[in-house]
This record gives structure tokens, sequence and C-alpha cells, in this order.
């Protein structure tokens, strides 16, 4: 048999802990192994183990008893002869009548309430740094008219029988070696308190039908990917006619651009570029996504690997009031094949440039410089 852990330990708090530090950690590791949460196959003993501990260190003459004697105090285990499992203590008012509800099947969120809604938006980076205001035909569930969203033929509902029209209903809850009266929501009548006497053929009873509405959706300017948009009692309707409709959100997302790349504010693209422009410099312009001119300075006697910044050209903040840098990345184009004339000029340009002897001893000089360094 295993020897029993210190209660401190269990508990995750230093022996100085008061009452409120000892609620605190009790609350957060009873939700963390409660057996309805946690499938781990150690999770009811934990949720055991971590009950003992707070029952005992809760009560300052057991844990003045246990500071003392730890687990064998003198007339043996502080919970009499039945031990810790005939103990009864009430976890309402320990942790709070929102801690069963919440395993239960209670929410902070009205039950009623409909469910939220995600749709994903394509756009393109000219519209995210332009902003756009778009009308969007869309898809979206809305109450049933033909029952005014109830799901009963007509609308004509009657009081539940389960709940005698309360909503909620009263039930006895095994948690660990307790047994608690839990109030939670009545599964037949989804807490409205009232039944359908027939569904409607309209919805098949869910008092929810799907229809194409029409949405004006502003993306502002600097729209990144991933951002979310909200538009309001867009989502899903509130269950039976009842209750808040959920909301819309709107995922913004950027599609491929030809040759910008986009990170936050800055926009990066790679040159690709002949060794003779790199060598000898040169100027480009590209169409860019502002509506102008983009022009590029490559400097002489640039290498691959190099980097241009151009200030102020890349996207706009949210309030469109800065921007961020164009970011270009030089790069060696290679050619696969030469004709004959250009290999020619080649074999006769390494003549001028560094001989095989010139390469090893630059290699060191820059191996000397990294020492240095």
């Amino acid at each position: 048999m295993s020897e029993k852990r210190d209660y401190y330990e269990i508990l995750e708090v230093d022996k100085s802990a008061d009452a409120k530090d000892l609620k605190q950690a009790f609350r957060s590791l009873a939700r963390r192994y409660h057996p309805d949460k946690n499938d781990a196959d150690d999770a009811e003993s934990r949720f055991k183990e971590i009950q003992e501990a707070y029952a005992v260190l809760s009560d300052s003459d057991k844990r003045q008893q246990y500071d003392r004697f730890g687990h064998n105090p003198p007339g043996g285990s502080p919970f009499g002869a039945g031990g810790f499992s005939d103990f009864n203590i009430n976890l309402d008012d320990i942790l709070g009548g929102d801690f069963f509800s919440s395993f239960f099947g209670g929410s902070r969120r009205p039950a009623n309430t409909g469910n939220d809604i995600l749709l994903r938006h394509s756009i393109t980076l000219e519209q995210a740094f332009t902003g756009v205001k778009e009308q969007m035909d869309i898809d979206l569930p809305s109450k049933c008219s033909g029952c005014s969203g109830t799901g009963a033929k007509g609308g004509k509902t009657t009081t539940c029988k389960a709940c005698s029209g309360q909503g909620r209903v009263r039930v006895r809850q095994q948690v660990g070696p307790f047994v608690q009266d839990v109030v939670r929501t009545c599964d037949r009548c989804s807490g409205l308190g009232s039944t359908a006497e027939s569904s409607c053929r309209e919805c098949s009873g869910d008092g929810i039908v799907v229809e194409e509405q029409s949405l004006k959706v502003t993306i502002p300017e600097g729209a990144d990917q991933g951002m979310r948009l909200r538009v309001r009692g867009k989502g899903q309707p509130g269950k039976y006619g009842r209750g808040q409709p959920g909301d819309l959100f709107i995922e913004i997302n950027l599609e491929e651009h030809e040759w910008f790349e986009r990170s936050e504010r800055d926009l990066i693209m790679s040159l690709p570029l002949g060794y003779a422009d790199l060598v000898l410099g040169c100027e480009f312009e590209i169409p860019h996504i502002d509506g102008d001119k983009l022009k590029i300075t490559v400097p002489k006697s640039s290498n691959s690997g190099d980097t241009i910044t151009i200030n102020g050209k890349g996207m706009p903040d949210s309030r469109g009031r800065i921007r961020g840098d164009v970011i270009v990345l030089l790069k060696l184009d290679m050619p696969r094949k030469f004709s004959k004339s250009v290999r020619k000029a080649l074999e006769d340009l390494r003549q001028d440039l560094l001989s095989e002897s010139d390469v090893i001893v630059r290699m060191k000089a820059d191996a000397d410089d990294r020492r240095r360094a």
C-alpha cells in the first residue's frame, strides 16, 4: 500500500497558506481533476485525494492536529471510525453554487442564447490596403416564420410535465464520496418550461430555417490575416423563439499576392537579378498596391541576400495613419543555360576577377575578421 502524500503537497500550497489560499487551490484542482471533466485513469482517485486534503486543512482543529502528527494522529483517522468516505461536508458552501452547475450543464451564457457563426471571407492585398465595403449574400439560419421559432405547429405549446413549467429540475448527483442535490436545466423542454403539441412542418420542429440574407460589411484598411469582424445578432437564433441570437463572425483570409508577402505592416518581396545588375547597380519600377509605382534602386556592388528598405510604402495600421515599409530581398538569378558568346565573355571576365589563390587569401581574411569581432 502506497504512503499517503502530504496534504499541502496535494493542494499545491505552502504550509503558511490561509483559508482563502486553500479555497482557491481546492477550486482550481477540483475543476481540473473532476471525473466528469478529466478522462485520465487516476482522475477519480486524485479528486478524492484533493477533497480529503481540503477537508483536513480547512478545519482549524484538524489542521493543527495534522501539522503536529501528520497522517497518524492519536486516536486514528480525524474523520472517525468510518474514515473519509463517511465524512460529509457541504461542497456548495465551499465551492459556491456555480461550481456544480458548470460541471453539469450550467453556463454563464443564457441557455437559450443562439450559437455564434464563423464565416471565412477572402480579400486581396489591395483590398486590405484600402479597406472595402461589401454587400454579401449569405445563407444564414433564421427564425422560422411559420411557428415564430417555437418549433411547434401554429406556435402552440403545452406546459412541460417533467418540470411543471419551471424549466429546471432538481436531481441527486454523486460527486466522489458526496451526494449532492443539483438544480439543472430540464432536458425535455431545454429549459423553456413548455413543449410542442406537434412539430412545425416548415422547420421540422427546430424553429430555425436557412435563408439567404444580404449583409453590408465594412472591412477596415490595414485588415490582416485572421482578423475577425463581428456582426451582432446575425448568428443562430435563440432556441425555440426565446433568448437572444448569437453573433456572426467574419474571419479575413488574405489571398496570395503576386510578389508581396505581408509581415504585420511590412511588405516583403524577393527581387531576382542577374550578376551584372548586382555589380553595376540598377533601377526598377513595379506597380504598387497603393496605385502608384514602387521605385527600387539597387546600389552598385550588391550581393545576393542583401536587403533594401523602402520606408513608408508598406501596409497602413488599422487607423490608416502609419504605414510600414517595403523590404526587398536581392537574389542572384542564375540562368541554367548560356549561349557560346556569353560563355566566352564569362571566361574572359574570370581572368579579371579573383584567381584561385586570391579566393583562399580572401577566405582567410574573412575568417580573421570574424574572430576579431
